[in-house]
Order: structure tokens, then sequence, then C-alpha cells
């Protein structure tokens, strides 16, 4: 994704935010499933949502499936924590719901 910046090497807010908001709406269900349960279970934060995860994948037994769609979710969160921290944005602020 191409963006512009200015003379200090940012970008204006008015970008940013158009950025953020496409970002959101090429996301997944998966995805904003995530940022939903990221808001009303984990306090907005990714990574007690993160360990849960890869806790519950050190469990044994456990289902296969179940193991697959965990590593998923993942990746998703690793995805989705990357793009706040370059857009310094906390996508909570911009998913209200699933589609």
């Amino acid at each position: 994704m191409a963006k512009s910046a200015g003379k200090d090497g940012q970008i204006d807010e008015k970008e940013r935010k158009n950025l953020i908001n496409n970002f959101v709406k090429a996301l997944s269900a998966e995805h904003k499933m995530l940022i939903i349960l990221k808001s009303q279970l984990y306090g907005g934060k990714w990574e007690p949502m993160y360990q849960d995860l890869k806790n519950r994948l050190d469990g044994k037994p456990y289902i296969f499936k179940l193991a697959n769609r965990i590593n998923d979710d993942v990746e998703r969160i690793e995805q989705m924590r990357q793009f706040e921290q370059q857009y310094d944005c906390n996508l909570c602020d911009f998913v209200d719901a699933v589609e």
C-alpha cells in the first residue's frame, strides 16, 4: 500500500484515517470478530488475547481443526497489531460490528 508523505516523512491525519478506514473495509469477518473480541473481552489490547490463544494451543488434548483456527487467528492478530503500530490507531475505534 503506497502512502504519500509530507516534508517530515509523515502522512497527514486525513490520509491516515483514510488508510485505516480502507484497511478495515478490506478485513474479513474473522478479522473483524477478533477486533470486537479485543475490545469487549481483552480491554482493547492484543497481548492478552494473543497469549490466551497461544496458551490454548499448548493445552492437551485439543482438536486439530481448532488448533488450525487458533494459528490463523494468531496470524491475523499479528497483522492487525502491526497495522495499528504503523498508523498509531486502535482498530476497535473503527469496527462496530461484523457485517
